[in-house]
């Protein structure tokens, strides 16, 4: 089933998910060093999602212009 174009978002699907896949977190826990090849999947210990958060740019008032 396809979705409306009224409903979709126009930048995609750039938020942060906040549950990996089970593939996402062996990766992610072997860049850790936390992963060894064996280990069981069950009971697999749980990986944090890091939230990136981007602050706004303030606006710069050009004294010449407020003058005038």
């Amino acid at each position: 089933m396809t979705l409306d174009k009224s409903l979709k978002v126009s930048g995609g699907a750039i938020k942060t998910r906040n549950v990996l896949t089970r593939v996402e977190r062996i990766k992610q826990m072997q860049k850790q060093d936390r992963w060894k090849e064996g280990d069981p999947i069950m009971g697999m210990p749980k990986t944090r999602v890091v939230k990136v958060s981007l602050k706004k740019k303030k606006k710069v008032k050009k004294e010449d212009d407020d003058k005038k």
